[in-house]
């Protein structure tokens, strides 16, 4: 369900980056997104995704915890979305670095930490426990460059784009890896997914900027600056 809810991503970016950005999505952006979580949708919800565990026969049937859990879930969508929205526009609008971000947003997390620990034991020392704390650490901070590098040189919409795809990725190899059978569902998902993703790389990938055209002067036309100068003629040498 928690894989679901994040397949989602596209669309809280569009919607916060109208409103924040001012954006205007092409059509192709809303097919490529509805089409990816569609996609993805059918593909966790028409097969199995994941091994059964032996002896585990205990289904949650809660409708508390079910809207409880959905709820939570749109919160993540929407803050996460609002995230790397805000983050496009600092970007662009101000002068900041990628560093700046980095510092500033790890700050403040480390302060909401804080608090939150207040009151939690500390894990006893254990190397091979630290070693993973310190492992974990440094993945999720050099992570975060490659996040922010791609929020600031491609933009908000395609950083959610990748996530998804990669959570798709993901899901789909470990099927594959443990040999879980797709459904005819599945693969239609799987299709779904792929054929939006290669419509987004060939549709956007091969126009030209519109402004970006060079056209050269034709060879019988001289420009205004060249043909003032030769009416004017030579100057006079000084006496």
């Amino acid at each position: 369900t928690q894989t679901l809810g994040k397949t989602a991503k596209m669309i809280p970016v569009m919607i916060w980056g109208t409103f924040i950005n001012k954006k205007s999505y092409k059509v192709k952006d809303y097919v490529v997104a509805f089409s990816v979580t569609v996609g993805t949708t059918c593909f966790l919800l028409l097969g199995p995704v994941t091994a059964s565990k032996k002896g585990s026969t205990e289904v949650s049937n809660d409708s508390t915890t079910t809207i409880i859990g959905m709820l939570i879930m749109v919160m993540y969508l929407g803050f996460d979305g609002f995230t790397s929205t805000w983050q496009e526009r600092l970007f662009k609008s101000i002068d900041v670095s990628t560093w700046n971000q980095m510092l500033y947003v790890g700050l403040l997390s480390t302060l909401l930490t804080s608090f939150g620990q207040l009151g939690a034991p500390v894990p006893p020392w254990d190397a091979k426990l630290y070693s993973y704390i310190f492992a974990l650490s440094m993945s999720a901070a050099v992570a975060q460059i490659f996040i922010l590098i791609t929020i600031k040189e491609f933009g908000a919409l395609l950083f959610a784009t990748v996530m998804t795809t990669r959570q798709f990725l993901s899901i789909l190899l470990s099927c594959i890896i443990f040999m879980h059978p797709l459904t005819l569902g599945q693969w239609f998902g799987t299709s779904l997914v792929f054929g939006a993703l290669y419509y987004k790389t060939f549709a956007g990938g091969g126009g030209k900027k519109k402004g970006g055209d060079h056209h050269p002067l034709p060879q019988n036309e001289v420009p205004m600056s060249s043909t003032s100068s030769i009416e004017a003629g030579p100057e006079e040498p000084a006496k």
